[in-house]
């Protein structure tokens, strides 16, 4: 299709619900939901409307409309742990509210754990969609104590682990660089501190986390797995407080409070862990690590229609070797809102955001000292528009323009190294995209949520781009049966911002929702994906060093069509709910690495890449209960994902002879049992417990010897297994008695592993060597024939405080 067919295409759906504006003349309810204590916006809260029944939830800046006709009506609204307001109100013309709901008072009897009302799930257009709360998140147990957003969501059906002590996740299938991860819109390009045991997200600055696996917006894009929406907190505006935690492996301080007393608040909050402090008491020679973080959240109220908002991120990671090396890595996001409301009934909201990731590394070995660069910048600039139309119907459009830079890596040799000065080639690219989607509630049993994403993507100069015999840059060398690079034929030079490449195309995005009665529904769900990046690795788990690159020649975008189908209920009083989602994706141009593939200081990755194909489909179950003293979750998913890259050419068998073999993704099964337990007001306990198929694995079938070398030979990628993985972790909660006093405190024992399995992340293989004696080498097999462990059981103590 061309392109102004897709462009007549996304008008058309523009114009779909202009009809609507013929109705009856209407005015419009509208106003901002808040915490009555700090100020804070209540995303997702519900407002009802009895005589009209009909009614609408609150954005992510806890905004809400209703387009109504004149007349006496009674509003609710409700937000999970707060009490329901009920207001009477003569609606005669447009009217913008301001509404402070009043957290429930603790009780004993029982607790909540869900982030919304139990049967919203059930009403609402969304499907594939996780949420979890902050607090119920701070009720896990964890690894040295550290309560970890990434960590928690895997926990949730549909979401793997790259490893047990990894902060990196696969959502359906997907790699780890196919979800979009936004720290209040801007984008966290490495997700994990310590390499892996903590995440990047302080959970004392985190006011809402989301996870879309399906049904995904048309208002994302650039990747293909997932995204994962996660907001900052804005700060008290009624009174400063502060609040914090002390741990065995770091140290975190909050402070919040009003700029200007209900019209403006700022927060800051930073994390610091101590490893390096006591490893050298342990050991002279102890290396130093350690990581550090800030969070900063400043909004202010101009007027009822005008709001600006500042957040920003900064964090760094620290390991140093001594005489050996030194390297440090990390994020910095900055970004500036303007929300603006033109009329009541249509909001906006202006965004300019920046993001980095950089990575360094400084090798202090004698006489081959040299220093290594490299980050990618990107900067964006959006427009988002709400229009809430009659009917209770919602159209979202808007669109934004995404540049990036990427530097690779510069090498530089330090004073009389014998290294060689290098720089990978920079790149620059442009990312514009435009997008509108519709909710339509057709009857009270059916609604619709419809959208087009159009994006488009601009490779640009300058650089010098090789060209291949063949336009191949990777041929099949049938002598030596291997992958080697292909012929260089010549190179084109492109001047600075020149279009090297483009690339465009349509995603289109569909739900629809059929609801049997207030507690039960059927959702289907369809979208298209495109992502234009790529990280550049050939592990499980992603790592400091891996290195983003564009799409450009050699190397197309990734695509993925996504159907999905899903129940939803909710027993009658809310106390439990159960959903089950089933799911088929298919990915097309994902790059899969050659055997022996060689990524590092690589100027010419295409040299290592064959494009492939893959497939994920599987069934998620979920069932929670929401209420009373014991509440928990238990989350199955039996799912399959498998990759596949044929040749170029009929004589080149591609990898694994061109069929699907498993990807590194590939969880056949996952459970997870989650259960919180109120004792008392003072006391709490909680466990999960996990259970995990082994990764998939190529293991060796044989040997040669080579040169006099013995070196191992493997056949089909990925047909081996790990061992299966399963983990119990238990922590207790001990608040002390309640005082007057400002001062709040709590202790949080917990054990990480508790029956000490020992999971395996590696394994190594011994060789029989001829003339060796068997009996030795039977006992030398037992030592290095071994599976690399994870951490095994882990006690830790925690003592949380607020003031």
């Amino acid at each position: 299709m061309k392109r102004n067919n897709y462009l007549k295409l996304l008008v058309l759906l523009l114009s779909l619900p202009l009809g609507t504006m013929a109705q009856e003349q209407k005015v419009t309810l509208s106003g901002y939901l808040k915490d009555g204590v700090n100020g804070e916006d209540l995303i997702g809260a519900t407002v009802y409307i009895k005589e009209m029944e009909t009614g609408t939830i609150s954005n992510v800046y806890g905004f809400f409309s209703l387009s109504l006709p004149k007349g006496n009506y009674t509003i609710t609204v409700n937000y999970l742990g707060f009490e329901p307001i009920l207001r009477s109100i003569n609606l005669q013309t447009d009217e913008l509210l301001t509404i402070e709901m009043k957290a429930i008072a603790e009780r004993l009897e029982e607790v909540e754990v869900v982030a919304e009302s139990p049967t919203e799930a059930v009403q609402n257009l969304e499907m594939g969609t996780q949420k979890l709360a902050v607090q119920t998140m701070k009720q896990l147990p964890t690894l040295f104590g550290e309560v970890d957003v990434l960590k928690s969501l895997q926990l949730l059906p549909g979401v793997t682990s790259n490893g047990e002590t990894s902060s990196g996740f696969n959502v359906r299938g997907g790699s780890s660089d196919q979800n979009l991860m936004l720290l209040d819109e801007s984008t966290i390009y490495n997700s994990s501190h310590l390499f892996g045991f903590i995440s990047v997200f302080n959970p004392d600055a985190i006011k809402d986390v989301k996870l879309y696996k399906g049904g995904i917006s048309s208002m994302y894009g650039g990747r293909l797995s997932s995204v994962l929406d996660v907001r900052q907190r804005e700060g008290n505006s009624k009174k400063w407080r502060a609040s914090g935690g002390i741990g065995l492996l770091s140290s975190r301080l909050t402070i919040e409070g009003p700029i200007v007393p209900e019209k403006g608040s700022v927060l800051f909050s930073g994390r610091r862990s101590y490893a390096d402090v006591f490893l050298p008491l342990v050991s002279g020679d102890a290396p130093t690590v350690y990581f550090y973080d800030f969070n900063l959240k400043a909004n202010y109220i101009l007027n009822e229609k005008n709001r600006l908002f500042i957040s920003g991120y900064f964090g760094r990671d620290k390991f140093k070797v001594a005489q050996v090396a030194d390297n440090s890595w990390g994020n910095t996001a900055f970004t500036a809102r303007w929300n603006h409301l033109f009329g009541v009934n249509l909001f906006s909201n202006f965004t300019m955001v920046y993001s980095n990731y950089y990575y360094g590394l400084q090798y202090l070995g004698s006489g081959a000292e040299y220093s290594w660069d490299s980050n990618i910048n990107n900067f964006n600039l959006k427009s988002d528009f709400s229009w809430f139309l009659n009917g209770g119907h919602t159209l979202d459009f808007g669109l934004n323009i995404n540049h990036y830079q990427f530097q690779p890596g510069e090498i530089r040799p330090a004073a009389g190294s014998s290294v060689t000065p290098q720089d990978l080639d920079k790149k620059k690219a442009l990312e514009p995209a435009v997008y509108a989607s519709f909710e339509q509630h057709l009857t009270d049993r059916v609604s619709l949520k419809y959208g087009l994403r159009f994006s488009s993507y601009f490779r640009l100069g300058k650089e010098t781009i090789l060209q291949y015999a063949n336009n191949q840059p990777v041929v099949y060398d049938e002598q030596n049966l291997s992958h080697e690079n292909g012929t260089v034929i010549g190179e084109k030079y492109y001047s600075n911002n020149d279009v090297i490449e483009s690339f465009y195309g349509l995603e289109p995005r569909f739900t629809a929702r059929y609801s049997m009665s207030d507690r039960h529904s059927m959702k289907v769900g369809y979208n298209r994906m495109r992502q234009y990046i790529h990280l550049i690795s050939n592990t499980n788990s992603p790592t400091a060093l891996d290195i983003w690159t564009p799409s450009g020649p050699h190397l197309e975008p990734q695509t993925a069509d996504q159907i999905s189908l899903g129940y939803f209920g909710v027993t009658y009083n809310g106390q439990y709910e159960f959903s089950v989602e089933s799911f088929y994706k298919k990915m097309q141009n994902l790059p899969e690495y050659v055997d022996g593939a060689d990524l590092k200081f690589n100027n010419h990755l295409e040299t290592e890449l064959l494009t492939g194909d893959g497939r994920a489909y599987g069934l998620e179950l979920l069932l929670k209960k929401n209420k009373g003293k014991l509440t928990g979750w238990l989350a199955y998913t039996l799912s399959r994902s498998e990759r596949r890259a044929q040749g170029s050419t009929t004589l080149d068998p591609g990898i694994n002879d061109g069929s699907y073999f498993p990807s590194l993704f590939d969880k056949t099964h996952d459970l997870t049992v989650v259960g919180m337990y109120q004792l008392s007001s003072r006391l709490s306990l909680s466990g999960n417990f996990t259970f995990q198929t082994g990764m998939p694995i190529t293991y060796p079938s044989g040997r040669y010897e080579y040169g006099g070398l013995l070196v191992a030979q493997y056949d089909e990628r990925n047909q081996n297994r790990m061992p299966n993985t399963h983990r119990l972790d238990l922590s207790v909660t001990l608040r002390p008695k309640k005082s007057n006093r400002k001062w709040k405190g709590e202790w949080v024992f917990s054990i990480y592993n508790i029956y000490n399995r020992k999971n395996a992340y590696d394994i190594t293989f011994a060789q029989y060597a001829n003339g060796e004696d068997y009996s030795d080498f039977l006992s030398r097999k037992n030592e290095t024939t071994a599976k690399k462990n994870y951490i095994g059981m882990f006690p830790n103590i925690t003592y949380n405080f607020k003031f």
